[in-house]
């Protein structure tokens, strides 16, 4: 179905990464056509530095609802960190623990989700371009949103999960760790660089059909409210959210076993008779089945999807806003000399 959009009085860039049609050559091009020109014309630095503060953004805003999640995923919490909802649990975190416990690992986060984010939306675009062009010439293919979203993921985790490890063993209760470098330290010596990827299987098995879900609900979303694929801040921010809801969801046996391969709860693993470390996503599934049956799997579903909406929201207001801005004003550079 052909959509037609009035940028300016002037035909818009038809949805997707196709090229849209040339522009007249007297008229300077509107700001609609600057931004739909982007998935085409933007740099690889563009997506790499959106990416990167996109990516900071998302993590450091909603970092102490993630603390809460890493939380409520625990399969034998201790009776002082028994928490019912989101909000409960942030009040009881800081009036027993301080004001700044929430926050507990958030540098490492920090400095793992720049670098990850700048390869994972890059990496997204370029192969997002290449094969709708292949796939659905001059459209948007759910496919390609789909495949791409997952390759990205691979690249992605590569960097974070270590920082994931660090962080989650940061964010539990009476965590022993003083520091993230303490943190860091111990876990090498005490249990081996391996340890640091060894949910890495597991992260992956979650995040790629998380991160298929989400391009293409994002996508899909798009198309419905935004189709001129215009710099519209609320369309964005609405398609974001919907789609780490549904992505979310949808994944939260997975992440619950990802935390319980990160964290290697003692109390948990000794109820069960496992000596030594956990390893492996199947032994990490029948290990949650023996300790919290069918619904352990959907331990935390809650704080992850409050924590995934705002989250993924964020993300892509930011991705697209810098993408647009840092776009825009290398055309204004161009056009100025």
């Amino acid at each position: 179905m052909e959509l037609s959009c009035g940028v300016g009085g002037s035909a818009a860039a038809p949805p997707g990464p196709g090229p849209g049609p040339p522009p007249a050559a007297a008229a300077p091009p509107m700001e609609g056509e600057e931004y739909e020109s982007l998935p085409s014309g933007a740099s690889l630095g563009t997506h790499m530095m959106a990416g990167a503060v996109a990516g900071i953004m998302e993590h450091t805003v909603m970092y102490p609802v993630d603390s809460v999640k890493t939380r409520m995923q625990s399969l034998q919490p201790d009776p002082k960190a028994q928490y019912r909802t989101v909000y409960e649990a942030l009040k009881k975190i800081v009036l027993t623990e301080g004001f700044w416990r929430p926050l507990r690992g958030i540098n490492v986060t920090m400095l793992g989700a720049g670098p990850a984010h700048a390869m994972y939306f890059a990496c997204y675009e370029k192969m997002k371009k290449s094969l709708s062009d292949t796939i659905q010439h001059g459209g948007n293919s759910h496919l390609a949103n789909g495949i791409a979203g997952s390759v990205a993921t691979l690249l992605h985790d590569a960097v974070m999960n270590p920082a994931e490890v660090v962080k989650q063993r940061m964010q539990m209760f009476n965590s022993p760790y003083k520091s993230v470098l303490a943190c860091i330290r111990t876990v090498q010596k005490t249990e081996g660089f391996g340890a640091f990827y060894r949910s890495y299987t597991t992260q992956l098995t979650m995040n790629v059909p998380f991160q298929a879900i989400h391009f293409i609900t994002y996508e899909f979303m798009q198309e419905q409210i935004n189709p001129c694929r215009e710099y519209n801040p609320r369309s964005h921010i609405v398609s974001g959210a919907i789609a780490g809801a549904v992505a979310a969801a949808a994944t939260t046996p997975l992440d619950v076993c990802k935390t319980l391969l990160n964290t290697q709860e003692n109390t948990a693993l000794s109820s069960v008779n496992i000596s030594g470390h956990l390893s492996g996503m199947v032994n990490a599934f029948k290990t949650v089945y023996q300790l919290g049956g069918i619904s352990g799997y959907f331990r935390g579903v809650q704080a992850r999807v409050i924590y995934q909406m705002p989250s993924t929201a964020i993300a892509w207001s930011v991705y697209e806003f810098f993408k647009y801005f840092l776009t825009k004003h290398k055309l204004e550079k161009r056009t100025s000399l």
